[in-house]
């Protein structure tokens, strides 16, 4: 069974870590995660509630202490 958890980024974080985390789970770059959310933002509107609610519910990883 796959033990792959979702936490917040400490390594790649340039606000609270959700798009590093998103990126580090998916093994995607980053870049592309922050584009994703700019564009959900921008276009949609729920990018930044969504985000914020990632930033607030999510675990930070215990591992990168």
């Amino acid at each position: 069974m796959n033990n792959k958890r979702f936490y917040l980024s400490e390594r790649d974080k340039k606000i609270g870590g959700v798009c590093g985390g998103i990126a580090e789970y998916f093994d995607v770059d980053p870049l592309l995660v922050r584009v994703l959310f700019l564009v959900a933002i921008l276009e949609i509107g729920v990018g930044l509630f969504a985000y914020i609610a990632l930033w607030l519910l999510a675990p930070k990883n215990p591992n990168q202490y």
